[in-house]
């Protein structure tokens, strides 16, 4: 029975750098995205095989289910993400139900559905969140209570699933990716931005990833419940 890696968003910034890095070590990983045109690319790029799945459909589960149904699970990253700002008079409900519709609630499903897979290959979940839960900054009321549901979710599934399966959560600053880009297309407002970060630069997805990859190893086979900026200092050095 082949072992894999599973990667939930892999046609992202991360997601992709996360799979070429795994390619590079000589893994092997199922991809998931719901861009059916991406992931073929990247299937044939890398050779891993992949299904195409959007999160936010109701049966999204099945359709994977049955592709991994000869295969073992060493570990999962949910590299599916969003930027939802809005001030907070603008902000609804159904804002909030959006963005855990995307962020919080596949994440659950994905867990209980392959529990007993995990637990038997002592396997590691990466979970990413964002540097707004824990440096504050105008608008992100949306995204920045989903995020922190899921480092709530993180040290509480690292106490309950241990001591077989390992528990932690990556939180970047803004990066270079497709879902930042509206952001970022003003090259002033992108070197303003990159300026405020200590090490005077945006993120890539490849410093995610490397810590992604890391995680999902056996290499941090000490390392549960933790919560890990990756935001070049931003969160913690003036």
């Amino acid at each position: 029975m082949k072992k894999k890696f599973l990667i939930v968003g892999a046609t992202g910034s991360v997601g992709r750098a996360l799979t070429k890095n795994m390619k590079d070590k000589n893994l092997d990983a199922h991809l998931i995205s719901k861009n059916e045109q991406e992931i073929t690319e990247l299937g044939k790029e890398t050779g891993f095989n992949y299904s195409v799945a959007d999160v936010l459909n109701e049966n999204f589960l099945e359709k994977i289910e049955k592709d991994l149904s000869s295969t073992e699970i060493l570990g999962i990253a949910y590299c599916v993400g969003s930027i939802d700002l809005k001030p907070i008079n603008l902000v609804s409900k159904k804002d909030y139900l959006n963005c855990l519709n995307l962020n919080f609630f596949p994440v659950v499903e994905i867990i209980k559905k392959f529990q007993e897979n995990l637990k038997r290959n002592k396997s590691s979940i990466v979970l990413f969140s964002t540097i707004a839960v824990r440096q504050g900054f105008p608008n992100h009321s949306i995204i920045s209570p989903v995020k922190a549901s899921l480092e709530g979710l993180t040290v509480s599934l690292a106490s309950e699933l241990a001591p077989n399966i390992r528990v932690n959560c990556i939180a970047p600053s803004l990066s270079n990716s497709k879902m930042a880009s509206k952001m970022l297309k003003n090259p002033k407002i992108s070197e303003a931005i990159a300026k405020q970060h200590p090490l005077k630069r945006l993120g890539e997805g490849f410093d995610s990833a490397a810590l992604a990859s890391f995680l999902l190893s056996e290499e941090s086979s000490w390392i549960t419940g933790q919560v890990i900026g990756v935001d070049g200092g931003r969160s913690s050095v003036g």
